[in-house]
């Protein structure tokens, strides 16, 4: 993915990577799951694939290459999806992207009490000071985090916030999919 800018560390590449595809892809989407694999071992251990993602050994690409997973269930809420994972040994981490609607902290106070689920998602999505965001997660096995947030309105990769701890519950959620 041509336009992902450089990052230092190999997580943070990835997540910005997976967040320029969903881009791509436009708004209204489901959510996706990603395994992050070690380019270097994807290109040893299955080259076919490898050459498929374009991952030949000239490209230079290493780091993680993110490799989609089958789409997640619309029925389901997504964290018992979550806990049914279990991942392979050879998938390094885990990614996901998804789209949700966020109030400022400065609505809490607004909240009406006893709001069941359903009435609480209706009553967000009826807020004038709602924001659509696209958030992209990714864990580690080693319990190494990063996320990206892609607010509807500031569509653009200049305006994408990166850093570890943005949706920290997500990202909990994932890394238990790590665990035996």
């Amino acid at each position: 993915m041509s336009n992902t800018p450089m990052a230092a560390n190999p997580l943070t590449r990835a997540v910005l990577e997976i967040d320029e595809y969903a881009a791509g892809l436009g708004w209204d989407q489901p959510a996706r799951l990603f395994a992050l694999v070690d380019t270097t071992r994807l290109r040893a251990q299955e080259p076919l694939l490898a050459a498929q993602l374009g991952l030949e050994e000239e490209s230079g690409n290493t780091g993680l290459t993110p490799v989609e997973q089958d789409e997640i269930p619309a029925d389901r809420p997504l964290d018992e999806f979550l806990g049914t994972i279990a991942w392979p040994d050879a998938v390094a981490g885990c990614a996901l992207t998804v789209e949700r609607l966020m109030l400022p902290p400065s609505a809490e106070n607004a909240v009406p009490d006893g709001l069941g689920e359903r009435e609480l998602a209706k009553w967000v999505a009826g807020h004038p000071d709602r924001q659509e965001v696209r958030m992209t997660v990714a864990v580690l096995r080693d319990g190494t985090r990063e996320s990206a947030l892609r607010l509807r309105e500031k569509d653009s990769p200049t305006e994408v916030l990166t850093g570890p701890d943005l949706v920290p519950g997500l990202a909990d959620a994932l890394s238990a999919t790590f665990e035996e």
